[in-house]
């Protein structure tokens, strides 16, 4: 067995007759998948049959950590929750930080698997390499806040950590979080909502078993070289302001989505920025498990109608825009109320915003009505009917009924006009930064295999701006923000193979990467192989990001999915009005170019799918012949 890093234990749920069992995978399988996404992966693909419900029985729910997770180091505390998403009905995928992630590795295991369906609400509790499931009809209904203090009594210690899907997500929401601490998030592909079908409440976690590490004292001082330079590196910034303080800049650039998507430029940015949070709600900074960054926000508003509790903590810059800018509201508090309705009920910021941001559309342009909506006039700029649209669609109350589907489904009910002001790809409502201003997340945004998004590659001004750390990777031929050319599109594969690698061994983006970030690629494989002991290379990483990668298109492809899904919205290919990207639209012909050069550096067919040679070159032969 490993020595370091890893308990040996997957911890498997079977929920139809209550039982659970313990995995003992061996060395070679931890040193193919690692943890976190591609770990997950090799459990959705083994179990999970080709066709499934995502919100039936049959799909199987893994929550993951890695060899990493609980070291004492910045960065490490991730949690990779994976299965079939029942927002996109394809590869589901989505990442969280907190205290959850080190939690369960102190507790005793590298991962749960998830199957089956309890014939009646049940939570499961995690205590030094004890698992046991218990009755949970007392915690359905409530708040998460209330679950986890509900918990806390009953188990008898406030230092518990509790993942949990909230009342969306027992109400089957399609874009349904799963959450901890009350505020932590994996928000996207609507996780909570398949964690709720299986009458899984919450997952509680303890433990004092913390994994051996290597080399303590080489991990020691990368910890401390990441301490001191911290005053001094680009993600300082999210210290003091979280990632709510690009809001101005993206806007001065004219990349702040706004007005469902109709343009770059939001009018009153600034009222909706990092700044002006840290100037009027900002209670505290919050953190991750031994992370220096201190990036989460905590706010608070104590009179007016938007009173927001501290607990559940702040709204990011993603929140900021999709009900704020999408939406065309510059009421501050009435977005943070919104963020903590999302994270009080368990949905994911970026879909909820997104969706109302596209009914304001389709409400202004004629396709929804009044007698749609019950009355409520959902136009844009409305606060009031926005936060009310947020607690309808988790509760499933009227036209929230509608939204709760997502915007694409929801589409589908008014006609091709609503459908074209939808902004989404695979159904996956499109995050806050403009690929017509950074090119290559167009493309990008087009082939992920779980819907756009915006951390799952390098943005285009990293190339020019951080050319030492892009050379680790091979790329030494910096191009234009607003190209897309053939090297833009290797640009955005390898970067797209590094954050691959990045969601496997489980750490996080705002800590480790290519070019901004507080810790470069070269110092990534330091860490990997002072916590390991592995002898990794930064060659070995893009590997453990590709073999991921080809893992989620092989699930996808199983699915019927391939080049006809990897399509951007109508709006893409709009001009822009007003500020610096005033005009600016992407074309068809840049983005199936881009495709066909994107699609034969990765190895894949001009479908879109791995070829059987690329699969065996990964160690994946067992998923070729799957698709086979």
């Amino acid at each position: 067995m490993l020595p370091y890093g890893y308990h040996h234990k997957i911890l498997h749920v079977y929920l139809d007759d209550l039982r659970l069992e313990i995995e003992t995978p061996d060395d070679d399988f931890y040193k193919t998948y690692v943890g976190g996404s591609a770990l997950g992966l090799y459990y959705l693909l083994k179990h999970t049959p080709a066709g499934a419900d995502p919100l039936g029985p049959e799909n199987t729910l893994a929550l993951t950590v890695s060899g990493l997770t609980g070291a004492p180091i910045s960065g490490q505390s991730r949690l990779t929750a994976v299965a079939k998403s029942p927002l996109t009905d394809l590869v589901g995928d989505s990442q969280s930080g907190g205290f959850f992630p080190a939690e369960l590795k102190f507790a005793g295991f590298d991962g749960i698997i998830v199957h089956g369906r309890a014939a009646s609400p049940v939570y499961l509790w995690i205590h030094d390499g004890e698992a046991e499931l218990r009755p949970a009809e007392h915690l359905w209904g409530k708040s998460t806040a209330d679950v986890e203090d509900i918990l806390f009594e009953e188990l008898g210690d406030e230092k518990i950590q509790v993942l949990q899907t909230g009342i969306a997500g027992e109400n089957r929401v399609r874009f349904a979080a799963l959450i901890s601490m009350a505020n932590r998030a994996n928000g996207r592909t609507g996780m909570g909502a398949v964690m709720g079908s299986k009458n899984l409440k919450a997952i509680a976690v303890r433990g004092k078993n913390r994994p051996k590490v290597a080399d303590a004292k080489a991990l020691n001082q990368l910890a401390r070289w990441g301490a001191k330079h911290f005053p001094d590196s680009d993600v300082y910034g999210l210290g003091l302001l979280g990632t709510a303080e690009i809001v101005n800049g993206q806007n001065k650039g004219g990349g702040l989505p706004t007005h469902n998507w109709d343009s770059g430029y939001f009018e009153n940015a600034a009222a909706i920025s990092g700044h002006r949070m840290s100037e009027t709600i900002l209670k505290e900074r919050d953190t991750c498990y031994a992370c220096t960054v201190r990036c989460k926000r905590v706010v608070e508003v104590t009179e007016g109608p938007y009173r927001v509790d501290p607990r559940y903590g702040g709204p990011e810059y993603e929140t900021l825009a999709t009900f704020g800018s999408y939406c065309n509201i510059d009421d501050l508090e009435a977005v943070a109320y919104a963020n903590q309705l999302c994270n009080m009920y368990g949905m994911d910021t970026i879909s909820c915003g997104a969706t109302i941001a596209w009914a304001m559309d389709a409400f202004e342009h004629g396709y929804i009505t009044a007698e749609d909506t019950g009355g409520l006039d959902l136009r844009f700029g409305n606060a009031e009917a926005m936060t009310r649209m947020v607690e309808m669609i988790a509760k499933r109350e009227g036209f929230g009924d509608v939204l709760a589907e997502g915007s694409a489904r929801a589409a589908q009910r008014f006609g091709q006009g609503a459908m074209d002001l939808v902004v989404a790809v695979k159904k996956q409502e499109m995050p806050a930064h403009m690929p017509q201003v950074k090119r290559s997340l167009g493309l990008i945004y087009a082939v992920n295999p779980f819907g756009a998004d915006h951390q799952s590659s390098e943005h285009d001004p990293s190339y020019k701006w951080y050319p030492e750390r892009m050379a680790m990777l091979g790329l030494t031929n910096p191009q234009p923000n607003k190209v897309l050319n053939e090297e833009k599109v290797k640009f955005a594969l390898i970067t797209e193979y590094l954050y691959s690698a990045l969601d496997t061994y489980n750490v996080c983006q705002f800590v480790f990467g290519p070019a901004w970030h507080l810790y470069g690629p070269d110092q990534l494989v330091e860490m990997v192989n002072d916590i390991l002991d592995w002898n990794v290379t930064v060659e070995d990483l893009l590997e453990v990001g590709e073999r991921r990668l080809n893992m989620m298109r092989a699930f996808n492809a199983r699915e019927g999915a391939g080049r006809e899904e990897d399509k951007l919205p109508k709006k893409m290919y709009k001009a822009l009005k007003g500020g610096r990207s005033d005009g600016i639209a992407l074309t068809p012909e840049e983005i199936e170019q881009a495709k066909d050069w994107y699609y034969e550096m990765a190895g894949w067919d001009q479908n879109g799918v791995p070829a059987r040679e690329k699969l065996e070159s990964l160690g994946l032969g067992w998923v070729a012949e799957m698709l086979s």
